[in-house]
């Protein structure tokens, strides 16, 4: 199984991206980041239009799309760890969809199996990925039976 992040803007030098590095360092089974940005000067839908063929194009061919949407299913990080046991046990790739400032296009969503939320807050979506890796990682060693996740 892989898991990939697909993610929309380029992560830069930053607080942000520092945080990523630790926790993609700390992975065990490789996770892959691919990032995608929209370089001409769209706005509003022809944007997200446009956002969402290159999520779509980036995604893995199979892989269960799992939306990060305000709007979407929160769970608990346990939830999370069990979706990816199963994913696990069926052999199946996971591709996370994170949007750009505007969220996730229709079309997007609606080729997810999952859409998650970290909440109803609105997040930066650079923060999100931070977010997504650190959870991840805590899947990851809740599957292992080690003590970093506290119930």
């Amino acid at each position: 199984m892989q898991i990939s992040i697909i993610a929309v803007g380029r992560l830069k030098d930053s607080p942000e991206k520092a945080l990523c590095d630790r926790y993609l360092g700390r992975m065990r089974s490789a996770v892959t980041i691919r990032e995608v940005e929209e370089r001409r000067k769209l706005s509003g839908d022809a944007l997200k239009q446009r956002e969402a063929a290159l999520i779509l194009d980036a995604c893995p061919p199979g892989a269960r799309i799992i939306a990060l949407d305000e709007g979407g299913r929160e769970a608990t990080s346990r939830d999370l760890a069990d979706r990816i046991s199963m994913a696990q046990q069926d052999g199946t790739d996971l591709a996370f969809a994170i949007g750009g400032a505007d969220g996730l296009s229709k079309e997007v969503l609606d080729r997810a199996a999952l859409r998650l939320s970290f909440g109803r807050m609105t997040w930066p979506h650079m923060m999100v990925r931070a977010m997504l890796l650190e959870q991840l990682y805590r899947a990851q060693q809740i599957l292992a039976g080690h003590p970093y996740h506290r119930d």
